[in-house]
């Protein structure tokens, strides 16, 4: 069962942190949530596959995935709840470039063309990475079902998804966070 307030208390007391950053968009910002201290704490990891699991809901996809490094631990954490709630899901991620060794591949994981996915991430500003791992699982045919991400900066993201016919769906805003952009 999801708990958005744990999240919440989560986030702020383990993610947040305040001064002046350069964010992955390259926009600058007052704060930062660096989310890999809650995908890789174990209490934070469960809230957000009950969440992400909650989102996903009765529409559940083949796999589910991301852009790496990111994606990999939001991934690991809903396979296993998955896995706990005895329901098959595969995962994936895609890498910034194909390998130099072995079978080359960018996109790592039992996945195939035609497969459903969904696309995880953790901080969306503007969607640019989370664009950019749709187009590479597109390219290797896999079907995209939409984005779920651990929070929504609220700054562009939502609207990119929607201009390149995608969803976002997330488990927090920095609204709910009390933070603002501005």
């Amino acid at each position: 069962m999801f708990d958005r307030d744990q999240l919440i208390e989560v986030v702020r007391s383990k993610a947040l942190e305040f001064g002046q950053f350069t964010l992955a968009s390259g926009k600058t910002a007052n704060y930062y949530l660096d989310c890999r201290r809650v995908t890789l704490d174990s209490h934070g990891s469960k809230l957000i596959a009950a969440g992400m699991l909650d989102l996903i809901g009765d529409a559940w996809p083949d796999a589910v995935g991301g852009m790496a490094v990111g994606a990999v631990p939001i991934t690991a954490a809903i396979l296993a709840q998955a896995g706990h709630e005895d329901r098959d899901l595969r995962g994936f991620f895609v890498r910034k470039e194909a390998k130099g060794h072995g079978k080359g591949n960018q996109i790592e994981g039992p996945v195939a063309a035609g497969d459903r996915v969904v696309i995880v991430e953790d901080v969306v500003t503007t969607g640019g990475s989370s664009i950019r791992a749709i187009k590479q699982c597109e390219e290797f045919g896999l079907k995209i079902e939409g984005v779920l991400a651990i929070i929504d900066r609220l700054a562009g993201g939502s609207e990119a998804f929607a201009e390149a016919g995608y969803s976002l769906r997330s488990l927090l805003t920095t609204d709910d966070l009390g933070l603002s952009d501005a």
